[in-house]
């Protein structure tokens, strides 16, 4: 059995065995990637900031499905009953 990895250090371990084992790419493959490639064949890309209640409210004012129909003190954003 083999030391614990380093606070902050890389799991070389997880990693190779995850390039090798589960991604099923050859030592030359793997040696040969990017920490970028790596990631995104891995799925461990950053995921998107989801949108958030006001975010939604403030662009659904700027952009109005239908411009003429919203009246400019709608109150959009006011509605907290669900959260």
């Amino acid at each position: 059995m083999s030391p614990p990895a380093k606070q902050g250090g890389l799991d070389w371990r997880g990693l190779l065995r995850a390039g090798l084992h589960d991604l099923r790419l050859t030592p030359d493959q793997f040696w040969a990637l990017t920490p970028a490639e790596l990631a995104v064949m891995m799925g461990l890309e950053a995921a998107p900031v989801p949108m958030t209640r006001d975010r939604l409210a403030s662009l659904s004012q700027r952009y109005p499905d239908n411009p003429a129909a919203v009246p400019a003190d709608a109150g959009l954003g006011e509605d907290n009953a669900d959260g």
